[in-house]
């Protein structure tokens, strides 16, 4: 088992703009007035809240938001990856060291073995753990007892959730992407906690470009920042922005490389498609969950890309994009 450690060198940077509280989270209104009364509930009546999961594309404030839980909750957080727990013990260990009303949080929960996560039904449910103890004809099962506990659990794949899983879990929060106003409102507040000089004209580039996210927001306000240290500049303007953004191979509408590398597979190798994913996956280079969760989910909702029954389809939209003709093509 190996917990999510921060590391200090290279995550100084994310600690100091991660919101603390709800009200420095920006977006995600009703989310937010939802989870509000959830947590003012839990506190009013001394217990644990509901079982949390966060679910949506990546990027988009789930490790944060559980982190804000357990602040608003005035309790300690555990954090650990789905992959990272190989079998029952590893869980098993983790839970029979929690305080009284503490968090875990599982990030990719999708992704927890079956045995793991037959060990979470009756820790989430009744707040025990049943441990076999021996083997062979001495083996005996002992009834180990929780102290009251919360699982976050945040899933870029809800669908892939156990059913049993799923219906564990009192609160269901779904985070959807970013309008440019709001990516624009999280450009602003992380240049200001950084003391980065920012143009309202950067700014406004930025989030058009940012797909949405604004781990990709900040992510490119760093790389503005770099270029206009080399460059020399006090403010990150307009005209480092383009260049930064050339660099980076990024579009007016954010597309990056492997996304227009996807449309253009699809419009030029195969017709627009369809598609099935295990060949587009090879076509491009890339494994399948990359393209499923990270790639796809963006292209889909911004219309560039559909999903048949028959596999990934090229829309108009992604003709037009790339200033293509349909060929003859049956208009989508």
């Amino acid at each position: 088992m190996s917990e999510i450690v921060e590391r200090e060198a290279p995550q100084v940077w994310e600690s100091r703009i991660r919101p603390a509280s709800l009200g420095e989270f920006i977006g995600q209104e009703s989310l937010k007035e939802s989870l509000s009364i959830s947590l003012s509930a839990a506190k009013m009546r001394k217990g644990p809240l509901d079982h949390v999961l966060l679910y949506g594309p990546p990027g988009l404030g789930k490790t944060s938001l559980a982190r804000i839980i357990a602040q608003e909750l005035g309790v300690q957080i555990r954090c650990l990856s789905g992959p990272s727990l190989e079998k029952p013990g590893d869980i098993a260990s983790l839970l029979t060291s929690l305080g009284e009303r503490d968090l875990v949080f599982i990030d990719e929960v999708h992704r927890l073995p079956a045995a793991v996560e037959e060990v979470l039904y009756s820790a989430m449910e009744d707040y025990y753990l049943d441990i076999l103890v021996g083997q062979g004809t001495a083996a005996k099962s002992v009834r180990l007892h929780l102290p009251p506990f919360t699982l976050v659990g945040a899933t870029t794949r809800i669908g892939l959730l156990t059913q049993p899983l799923l219906s564990r879990f009192g609160i269901l929060l779904h985070l959807d992407y970013y309008p440019e106003r709001e990516l624009t409102g999280v450009v602003k507040r992380s240049a200001g906690l950084l003391q980065i000089n920012l143009s309202a004209e950067a700014a406004a580039a930025i989030a058009s470009r940012s797909r949405g996210t604004p781990r990709r927001a900040n992510m490119l306000l760093k790389r503005l920042r770099d270029v206009a240290e080399v460059k020399g500049k006090t403010v990150v303007d307009g005209e480092i922005a383009e260049e930064a953004f050339s660099l980076l191979d990024v579009d007016p509408v954010g597309l990056d490389l492997l996304d227009r590398k996807i449309l253009l597979t699809l419009i030029e190798k195969f017709d627009g498609g369809p598609v099935g994913l295990k060949t587009l996956s090879a076509a491009v280079n890339e494994e399948k969950d990359t393209l499923e969760d990270v790639y796809e989910p963006y292209l889909i909702q911004q219309g560039y890309l559909e999903v048949t029954p028959r596999g990934r389809q090229a829309t108009n939209k992604a003709y037009e994009h790339f200033h293509k003709g349909l060929s003859g093509r049956r208009l989508l």
